[in-house]
């Protein structure tokens, strides 16, 4: 399958690749691992009005790739994922018949008015970076209520110094309950791991992209890297690994917006293989960068921790490449 993007989605993508490019967000993710949340709030905020939370999968679900590629090509912090699918919970719940929790919460996440953050037995008992945020909505493991955690627990730092996690604390108000919950939580998951397969995507471009830039630029022997043939092959094979993530990720994307039954597998194999390839990425921007590449000042490093956060949160390979074979034995795929 090709796809291809219409004007208007090519636009919107242009339009936040500039706002972000603008922002230089690697000062503000740099901020946010140290604590000073201002710059990160403030792009948070643009990004709002952008329209970026107020994408509705079902009507836009390449419109959300775009954007969430956009923002790991751009390393943006804060729990951009987390708001999306919660989003997309809260739309699922209304839609079941429990629309008290989407009066209450959904129009002010998508205009950015609140930020909040997730957490679902799909992707752990921990919440990302819930000490920045506004709400904490939580769906226990062995539950079916939603509810409004009332505080967390110490905030742990994780691989990527920008992304911070915490356990959410146990009560608090319940939202809704029912196997509406239930449902529309594993809606919201799989929401999450499209999500994080599309910003993986957006990360392993950045760190292609860089590598490249560096391997013209570094010489050796009196010519650039770039022109020997090792580190040619290396790079073609990283190019090749992202390539072939980005018509799963946008495969996903289609199966996502109709509800088709096998969506969940689709999404398995996106964030599978778009994971792997970021993971990929930064292995060979690492090794074609040599020292320089481990040192916090250099920015690579930004795109380096959050490759490898992203490869195992709201699920990991492992379990991505099981869910999305055990669809097809099941299918007789």
């Amino acid at each position: 399958m090709r796809f291809a993007l219409t004007p208007e989605q090519e636009q919107f993508r242009q339009t936040l690749h500039r706002m972000l490019t603008t922002a230089h967000t690697p000062d503000v993710v740099r901020a946010w691992a140290q604590g000073d949340r201002a710059p990160g709030l403030a792009l948070w905020a643009r990004l709002a009005k952008a329209g970026l939370f107020a994408l509705d999968v079902r009507d836009t679900a390449t419109e959300i790739a775009l954007a969430l590629t956009e923002a790991g090509h751009h390393a943006v912090p804060g729990p951009v994922v987390e708001s999306v699918a919660a989003a997309g919970l809260l739309a699922r719940l209304a839609e079941a018949g429990e629309p008290a929790p989407a009066e209450a919460w959904l129009g002010r996440i998508r205009s950015g008015d609140v930020r909040v953050t997730l957490a679902l037995p799909a992707g752990g008992p921990y919440a990302l970076d819930p000490d920045a945020c506004d709400a904490i909505l939580v769906v226990a493991p062995g539950t079916d209520a939603l509810r409004l955690a009332p505080g967390h627990g110490p905030v742990q730092p994780s691989l990527d110094p920008a992304r911070r996690l915490a356990r959410p604390a146990p009560g608090g108000d319940v939202l809704a309950e029912g196997p509406a919950v239930r449902e529309a939580a594993a809606y919201a998951a799989d929401l999450a791991a499209f999500a994080v397969a599309a910003q993986a995507l957006g990360a392993g471009c950045a760190l292609l992209e860089r590598t490249v830039a560096y391997a013209r630029q570094r010489t050796q022997f009196g010519q650039e890297i770039g022109a020997f043939q090792a580190v040619k092959h290396r790079l073609a094979d990283t190019l090749v690994g992202l390539e072939f993530a980005r018509p799963l990720v946008f495969g996903a994307a289609a199966a996502l917006a109709p509800g088709a039954p096998g969506a969940p597998a689709e999404v398995a194999a996106a964030k599978a293989a778009a994971c792997d390839a970021a993971y990929a990425a930064a292995r060979t921007a690492l090794q074609l960068h040599g020292a320089i590449g481990y040192t916090a000042e250099y920015d690579l490093s930004l795109w380096f921790g959050k490759a490898r956060a992203l490869r195992s949160a709201w699920g990991t390979p492992a379990d991505c490449r099981a869910r999305s074979l055990d669809s097809a034995v099941f299918t007789g795929g």
